[in-house]
């Protein structure tokens, strides 16, 4: 299931919570347990028989499943699992737990785009004294890639985002419209739904900050450049204009309703057959189910629209990993759950429960790839999914303050929705806004 993955905007307590890892970043913070030793199998499987009490924060509901799984077969071990809430607040509250050294978990849930902050920071423990490093292979490239910053490992990917296109088959037939394999003839086909019935658009977006770098990261761009604490961010890259050129077309021609996701007008557009697509991660066929119940049937799912004709690019949208707390005294049971929850039985038992995997074994099994979605017709969508995961662009880097970034893309980007400002100016906005906020918290700034 999806978590609000890129917040549009985050006020007050969240610039805190950008600013204070920054900060912590950039003056050296050191780790309240250093981890350098390496960890053997044999110190973990002992941890394991020892026992104990351990700690995650997490909000991801398959973990419930996993917790009670874990306990069964080590039943000396017992784990609190707390959901201290979601995006913003469970880091604000985390970052709070730091700060203070007191309360800090075991073990947190950090998605993607916030884990460099926390690396940085000195916060979260690198894995590579656990052997996590004799993993790579075990995920797919992108998730994979996600979980490291400069040659440490700090976190196990959980869960992945490997985008596709969900789409109303029903609306396509009606009007005699082909499904897009390339973004040029998604705005033809945008051009020719609302064409044929002005009530329909080919999406809804008001702007999002994670939406627009992942069609970037499709795109082959690589806006970020992160080297210790110098960074580069630019934004005039061939990816990012081509983006902003077609995604302007959709905005100037009115083709796309500027509607918020996750609001009750998308799911209802979703439902009534006035947005007939979604260019979205991989957890999203439980929110269709939940949410648009009366599309069942209706929708089906097809590869990403490509930036060159022929091309089989993707790029990742949301998602994200388990962490050790650099404060953690248990450091090897909670590695142990890691290795539990996202690689050994803890991963079937959260795919059953929906969750889409990160895990290469599962993705190329044929269970896997074989399941037939009733929602999407009796579609075998995993084989799209799957397709997805393996074909994400590699070499995707986000900033060690995205957080932040991400916070003032409606200040900057996203006025080009809602203004005559163009697209290409607003990204150029945003870029110069990122660079001196950066440099305020004492990076190095590429000019």
């Amino acid at each position: 299931m999806k978590s609000k993955i890129f917040p549009a905007v985050l006020r007050g307590s969240a610039l805190a919570l950008a600013a204070s890892l920054a900060l912590t970043a950039c003056s050296g913070g050191s780790s309240t347990n250093d981890k350098t030793e390496p960890v053997s199998k044999d110190q973990i499987q002992a941890a394991l028989e020892k026992g104990g009490d351990l700690t995650v924060w997490a909000w991801e509901p398959t973990l419930k499943k996993v917790v009670e799984d874990f306990e069964a077969k080590y039943p000396n071990v017992n784990v609190e699992l707390a959901n201290v809430g979601t995006g913003s607040k469970h880091y604000i509250a985390l970052q709070n737990a730091i700060t203070a050294g007191s309360g800090v978990p075991d073990v947190a849930q950090i998605e993607y785009y916030a884990l460099p902050q926390f690396a940085l920071s000195e916060s979260i423990t690198d894995l590579t004294a656990f052997g996590a490093a004799d993993l790579d292979g075990s995920f797919t490239p992108g998730t994979w890639n996600s979980v490291q910053a400069g040659e440490g490992v700090y976190g196990l990917p959980m869960d992945s985002g490997p985008m596709a296109l969900f789409y109303n088959k029903e609306l396509f037939d009606k009007h005699g419209i082909e499904v897009p394999a390339t973004w040029d003839g998604y705005v033809e086909a945008a051009r020719k739904l609302h064409q044929a019935d002005p009530n329909v658009y080919i999406t809804a977006d008001d702007g999002e900050a994670g939406f627009v770098n992942s069609l970037i990261w499709q795109g082959g761009g690589q806006p970020y450049k992160v080297d210790g604490d110098k960074v580069s961010i630019d934004f005039s890259d061939k990816a990012s204009t081509r983006f902003a050129e077609t995604w302007q077309k959709l905005i100037d021609e009115d083709l796309i309703a500027p509607i918020n996701s996750w609001s009750d007008e998308w799911y209802q557009g979703m439902n009534n057959g006035t947005i007939a697509t979604l260019a979205f991660g991989a957890w999203m066929p439980a929110n269709l189910k939940s949410g648009v119940a009366d599309g069942a049937g209706k929708w089906r799912v097809a590869p990403l629209p490509q930036w060159e004709e022929g091309g089989k690019a993707s790029a990742e949208i949301g998602g994200s990993s388990l962490a050790i707390l650099a404060a953690s005294e248990k450091s090897a049971l909670a590695y142990a759950f890691l290795d539990y929850a996202n690689v050994g039985d803890g991963v079937q038992t959260r795919v059953d429960g929906g969750a889409f995997p990160a895990t290469t074994e599962t993705l190329e099994s044929q269970d896997f790839l074989n399941a037939k979605f009733d929602y999407f017709g009796g579609q075998q969508a995993n084989q799209i999914f799957a397709e997805s995961a393996a074909n994400v662009n590699k070499g995707w880097t986000y900033l060690p303050f995205q957080v932040y970034s991400n916070s003032i893309f409606n200040d900057t980007v996203g006025q080009a929705y809602v203004s005559d400002l163009p697209l290409v100016k607003g990204l150029a906005d945003w870029e110069e806004a990122s660079k001196n906020y950066g440099k305020q918290q004492g990076f190095t700034i590429a000019d």
